[in-house]
């Protein structure tokens, strides 16, 4: 069935663009603002998890507890200082290799999306000019439960009139893999096969791979 894939459906920080170091600098600015640190390692665990999820997992390993209306404060303050950070994005911070697969898939009818759990999708696809590939957008403003709840990547897939069994994804987290997965889609993990060796196949970037060659991977 791989050969007769019909989508290909893409998460975006991490596999289109890196935004983690943009998020690492909000969050930790933050935490500093409280009166504690954040580490990069405990960044890597927020990759797929949604803004306010991410914020309650800070707060926690900060041993802070605020009610409802200072962890709104605090999540719109993170994000106003995320997004003085990537309003300053370019096409250079594209990943390797991601224009050109983007541009044969495109050659080829491959209709494809961004499933992305970010709500700032929109601004960061604007900013690095790769809006005209993309047939839909499905961000954290388009979704209630965020990975690795399948909710993203069924409205991308809904929204492309194509079944998820005949959809690929591209992810680089561990619990957008297991949505992809709980979703009925392939997929292929773009890192670390220690995190993402539930994937159909894991790939280090898009680098120098076709869309024949990964689908090849996935027989």
């Amino acid at each position: 069935m791989t050969k007769n894939l019909k989508a290909a459906i893409f998460d975006l920080d991490g596999v289109i663009v890196d935004t983690a170091k943009y998020h690492f600098l909000a969050w930790k600015r933050m935490a500093n603002s409280l009166g504690f640190d954040f580490s990069e390692e405990q960044n890597e665990q927020l990759k797929g998890v949604s803004r306010m999820e991410s914020l309650d997992r800070i707060l926690a390993w900060g041993r802070i507890s605020l009610d409802q209306a200072e962890k709104d404060r605090y999540a719109a303050k993170k994000n106003d200082w995320y997004l003085d950070y990537i309003r300053e994005m370019t096409p250079a911070e594209i990943l390797p290799g991601v224009t050109a697969f983007l541009g044969e898939l495109q050659a080829t009818g491959i209709k494809m999306a961004i499933g992305s759990s970010s709500k700032n999708a929109m601004t960061i696809i604007d900013r690095i000019g790769l809006g005209s590939f993309f047939d839909t957008i499905v961000d954290g403003n388009r979704i209630s439960k965020s990975k690795p709840d399948p909710e993203v990547f069924l409205k991308a897939a809904d929204d492309l009139g194509v079944e998820p069994g005949l959809s690929l994804v591209f992810e680089d987290a561990e619990a957008g893999v297991e949505a992809a997965l709980r979703g009925g889609f392939h997929v292929i993990g773009i890192g670390s096969p220690e995190v993402l060796g539930a994937a159909d196949a894991v790939i280090p970037s898009l680098g120098g791979y076709s869309w024949p060659g990964l689908t090849a991977l996935l027989r």
